[in-house]
């Protein structure tokens, strides 16, 4: 079965656009509401999301849709998705969901869902719920006595401060250190700077004042230019950067420099094993993260499981064989002693209690290894399956070739935005530019003639 509605990381897309509408949200809440709803007992569902403006429409719409259910709506409002996966355990929720659209811009919105274990939902569970998307939903609503009622939910910032602050060691203070916050004008832009000033640290918070059209715009995760000039303009010891959902970290040092997720998992993998802490063995990570990364572990006595793009499927390795860090370069970092989901507030203290350890700077602390030079371009496409057509199997089969043993090659559709992802690694990094240049070449001129 084709999945129409779901991606990598659940439900994405423009805001007021197929398949992001409020028809659509409602569907949502009445398929989940009815796949959920086990037994005669009240069942109820916690609602989170970020600052975005149309967040309002799809909350209200999903509220509607979980009410006509049956289900009792407990509204979290703007909180991290990892605040959301954790409440939807302590509050002995049936089901929890995140609406946001993490690193997109506002235009842009989406629909994550945790399971009662603060779990995201397996493949074949997001593939019934759009089946029953797609059934007559009037079929699937409840009995006038048994429709659920909705309420806000107060102190849920206050709860999720205290469980972050709990995952730094106890033997640790930030006292002392000058932190630099993004929040992204984000879900974070409350508790984060919060937390971090209750553990003792100098904050300065950037990225703190959203307003429904801000989110991501030139700041956070994935715009760090605005980051690293704070951290040189007040001389900080580090600087913190979320995405707009605060589900994934990225640092940047003393100097301005950017440290990726690879490096940070390093970090965390290396002392966690010191303190024989350090499950498996190792890490998970995806195909993205760089050979480096490889390279390094191994040199330590420390193996790298690689899993698809998606924190979804690093998590599902994680709990399948024991392992207890991992994540993606691009900063989703899962600490599974702590979290349920990758979470960039309880990453970035435990980088921060390594700095404090080590008592080095962060530039020197968080440089685990030399990455392997690495390519990554994106080819935009309107449909179809460029990656099926000859001319490009046999390029790829070509660019495999050239790059032997010593290089990778990945290429991918992206999960959440109408792209084809090109990445390759390798020591050459004027061979791995041109073997890139000329699948994207490939690529293009298929997607053209199509």
């Amino acid at each position: 079965m084709s999945r129409r509605y779901f991606g990598t990381d659940g439900i994405r897309g423009q805001a007021n656009k197929a398949p992001m509408t409020p028809d659509m949200a409602m569907r949502v809440g009445i398929a989940v509401g009815n796949l959920f709803r086990n037994g005669e007992h009240r069942h109820r569902v916690v609602i989170g999301k970020d600052t975005r403006l149309s967040g309002y429409m799809i909350e209200n719409a999903l509220v509607a849709g979980f009410t006509a259910a049956g289900v009792d709506v407990f509204l979290l409002g703007p909180i991290p998705t990892p605040a959301v996966a954790m409440l939807t355990r302590s509050l002995r929720a049936d089901i929890g969901v995140m609406i946001s659209a993490s690193h997109n811009p506002y235009q842009d919105n989406g629909i994550k869902l945790f399971g009662p274990d603060g779990f995201k939902l397996s493949d074949e569970l997001e593939k019934r719920i759009e089946e029953l998307m797609d059934d007559d939903i009037l079929l699937q609503l409840a009995r006038p006595e048994a429709i659920g009622r909705a309420k806000r939910i107060d102190g849920v910032h206050d709860r999720y401060i205290e469980f972050a602050k709990r995952t730094l060691p106890k033997d640790i203070t930030l006292s002392g250190l000058r932190v630099v916050i993004d929040c992204a004008n984000g879900a974070g832009y409350k508790v984060a700077p919060a937390a971090l000033w209750e553990l003792g640290a100098d904050v300065v918070a950037i990225g703190e004042e959203p307003n429904g059209t801000n989110i991501n715009l030139n700041c956070g995760s994935t715009h760090p230019v605005a980051l690293s000039r704070k951290v040189h303009e007040v001389r900080a010891d580090i600087g913190i950067a979320l995405d707009g959902d605060a589900d994934r970290v990225l640092i940047v040092d003393e100097t301005g420099a950017v440290i990726d997720g690879d490096q940070l998992m390093a970090l965390i993998a290396e002392s966690w094993a010191t303190e024989q802490l350090l499950r498996g063995d190792g890490i998970v990570a995806t195909v993205m993260s760089n050979l480096g990364l490889e390279r390094h572990l191994g040199s330590i006595g420390l193996s790298l499981a690689r899993t698809q793009v998606g924190d979804r499927y690093v998590v599902e390795h994680m709990r399948a064989n024991g392992f207890n860090v991992g994540g993606e370069q691009s900063g989703h970092i899962v600490l599974s002693d702590f979290a349920t989901t990758g979470d960039g507030l309880v990453a970035a203290l435990q980088v921060m209690a390594c700095v404090q350890r080590m008592g080095r700077p962060v530039s020197e602390v968080c440089r685990r290894f030399e990455p392997v030079p690495q390519v990554l371009k994106n080819v935009r496409h309107s449909g179809g399956r460029p990656l099926d057509d000859g001319l490009v199997k046999a390029a790829i089969a070509e660019a495999e070739s050239s790059l032997g043993p010593s290089g990778r090659l990945v290429i991918r559709p992206s999960g959440t935005e109408p792209l084809i992802r090109v990445m390759a690694e390798g020591d050459d990094r004027t061979q791995i530019e041109a073997v890139v240049d000329q699948l994207i070449s490939v690529i293009s001129g298929v997607r053209n003639a199509a």
